[in-house]
Parts: structure tokens; C-alpha cells; sequence
């Protein structure tokens, strides 16, 4: 399937051939990693198309929702954006239970995340549900001249342990809408949540014990309308 086409600073659209916008399907995903590895601006590079050069961490978790369009599916990815301070490492598997995808994230110019990556990849693999899609970002790939983790050590930590890798940058939006793509192309089309048509992820809020911007997000993938 070939790449979708992305629009530079902000949403992208998805789809490959024959997107009309048929079944609905939700999924619920989970972002994991140390705190200050830019988790919630790649969710909010992801729903908004927008970048803050300084995000206030997350209390708790923040909720999102955001569709992208695969075909003749549209995909509807329910987003917790979880806090990654210690103090709040307890209530994770609040957030990752039931979780169909995970997106643990690490930052290329600091070594010690991409360990407490690692950390959350035994964790999900332990504890989450079997058939769980795990993806690794790479986050800030904006300053690879300050890279400290090497593409390929990742890579093959990615290949070895099954898992979906990227290196991305909410700054500049490399690889933000693909990694989410790739994630809904590897989620099973016949075992999600449905959904009815037209009910839309499009909203950007906060959940419990949340501080989401509770601004409505753009829809990705214009292709899922009928």
C-alpha cells in the first residue's frame, strides 16, 4: 500500500484506494514513556496539526479521539495520553488495560528514556492484552545533531521485540500521522469496537484526572467522507 499524502504542520489525507467510508471502527490507544518526551505534542500534532514549543505536562491522563481512513474503513482511535512522572507510573494499567495499540515513546537525545521505553515494552508485553499493537517513536528526530540513541540500536531493539518503530518530531510532523497509520493498518478490521457511521472522533477533551486542551480536533483523512 502506498504512503498517504501528508500536508506539511498538520493533519494528512489518509487513505488508500476505494476510501468511502464504510464501517466505523474504534480502538482504544494508549502513549507511554518518561515524562517530557513530547507524548502530548504528538497527540496534539496528531489531532490538531498544531506544536507548542512549550507543553505543560500532563496531570493524570488526557483523552483524545481522532479518525483516520484505511479503504473502506474508517478508524476511530480513542487516545490516552498518560503522565509520565513517577508518581503516576501506578495508575498506567488504568490506562493500558483493554488498550488495542500503544505507542511507547523515548527521546533520541537522551538515552535514559529509551531504557524506561524498554521498561514499558516488558510492562505492556507482561501485562497488557495479548494481541496488543506496539509501536516505539523516537521523538524529537528534529535534533538528531544532539542524538545520544542511535537509529539502528533502535531498530533492532524494535525487530527483535516485534514492534512498530519510527523516529518522529512533533516539532516538524515527520512521521506523526504515519506512525498512527501504520498503527491502524496492523489493528485487526474485524475485531474493533463498531461504531455508527457519522459519529465522528473529532473531539479534543480531557478525561479523568485529565488536562486535555478541550479544543475540537480535525478530522484526518477527509477521504472517509461518503
Amino acid at each position: 500500500m502506498s504512503a498517504p499524502a501528508t500536508r506539511p504542520g498538520g493533519a494528512g489525507a489518509a487513505g488508500g484506494a476505494g476510501g468511502g467510508g464504510g464501517r466505523l471502527q474504534q480502538f482504544k490507544l494508549v502513549l507511554l514513556g518518561e515524562s517530557a518526551v513530547g507524548k502530548s505534542s504528538l497527540v496534539l500534532r496528531f489531532v490538531k496539526g498544531q506544536f507548542h514549543e512549550y507543553q505543560e505536562s500532563t496531570i493524570g491522563a488526557a483523552f483524545l479521539t481522532q479518525t483516520v481512513c484505511l479503504d473502506d474503513t474508517t478508524v476511530k482511535f480513542e487516545i490516552w495520553d498518560t503522565a509520565g512522572q513517577e508518581r503516576y507510573h501506578s495508575l498506567a494499567p488504568m490506562y493500558y488495560r483493554g488498550a488495542q495499540a500503544a505507542i511507547v515513546v523515548y527521546d533520541i537525545t537522551n538515552p535514559d528514556t529509551f531504557e524506561r521505553a524498554k521498561s514499558w515494552v516488558k510492562e505492556l508485553q507482561r501485562q497488557a492484552r495479548a494481541d496488543i499493537v506496539i509501536a516505539l517513536a523516537g521523538n524529537k528526530s528534529d535534533l538528531a545533531n544532539r542524538r545520544m540513541v542511535e537509529y539502528e540500536e533502535a531498530s533492532n531493539y524494535a525487530e527483535e521485540n516485534s514492534l512498530l518503530f519510527m523516529e518522529t518530531s512533533a516539532k516538524n510532523a515527520n512521521n506523526v500521522n504515519e506512525i498512527f497509520l501504520e498503527i491502524a493498518r496492523k489493528l485487526p478490521r474485524d475485531n474493533g469496537a463498531q461504531a455508527e457511521a457519522g459519529s465522528g472522533g473529532r473531539r479534543l477533551e480531557a478525561g479523568a484526572n485529565g488536562n486535555g486542551a478541550g479544543a475540537e480536533g480535525n478530522k484526518f483523512g477527509q477521504c472517509c467522507k461518503g
